[in-house]
């Protein structure tokens, strides 16, 4: 068999592997930055967490509900206001009433970003009875329309800055809090710290990665034939 031929046939097993491997993508839920502070020293008033999508599929979020730390599905609240978040996006889910979304979102985008917020970022929405952030301890739980847990963090008092979970830690104690020029953070024109909307690693998709790899192997056969 020519090496030619041989090259064809490595670039085809390892093609059909890569279409083979995409059916695998999947989107990851991570609550990447978590603020209980900005209802009482925010000029916009509300508590928030940042939802970002660190897979390679997109994340349909329809049914999904959130809850603080009692952590049950009985007694937590929809999402609303977004729909699904693409890979390596984010959205920010602030707690407000749907009525109130638009007015809120102009608000926190004037003091985070001057009045225009990234390209791609999402504003979403929570409300009812028991799901506030406390400023002392508290958690944001995820669960799907099924009440399968999605993501999950905890943590203790809050600062002037936000929490910062940039790692994508899971079912895990947040303890960083965010520092200026550090995974995005800076500071708003209220005196906070954080990074919302900064998403520090865009996932490549499996089937790119594996194709990269099918093309960087035939490189190689070449240069030893």
């Amino acid at each position: 068999m020519s090496v030619s031929t041989k090259s064809a046939g490595i670039v085809a097993l390892l093609l059909a592997s890569t279409l083979s491997f995409n059916a695998l993508a999947a989107a990851v839920a991570r609550i990447t930055e978590v603020d209980a502070g900005g209802s009482g020293t925010s000029s916009y008033g509300v508590d928030w967490f940042e939802l970002t999508n660190t897979g390679d599929a997109s994340l349909t979020l329809t049914g999904w509900k959130m809850d603080d730390n009692t952590f049950s599905f009985a007694s937590a609240v929809a999402l609303g206001g977004v729909s699904t978040i693409a890979p390596g996006k984010s959205a920010i889910f602030m707690e407000t009433s749907a009525a109130n979304l638009a007015s809120k979102q102009t608000s926190f985008s004037s003091v985070w970003f001057g009045g225009t917020a990234p390209v791609g970022l999402q504003f979403g929405y929570y409300s009812g009875g028991g799901v506030g952030l406390s400023q002392t301890a508290d958690g944001v739980i995820l669960f799907n329309a099924g009440g399968s847990q999605m993501a999950k963090v905890s943590f203790g008092a809050m600062s002037t800055k936000t929490f910062d979970n940039a790692l994508g830690l899971d079912n895990a104690t947040l303890t960083t809090f965010s520092a200026v020029g550090v995974n995005g953070a800076f500071a708003g024109s209220d005196g906070r710290i954080g990074s919302p909307g900064a998403v520090s690693a865009v996932p490549v998709p499996a089937a790119v990665w594996l194709l990269g790899s099918a093309l960087g192997a035939l490189a190689l056969r070449r240069r030893k034939a």
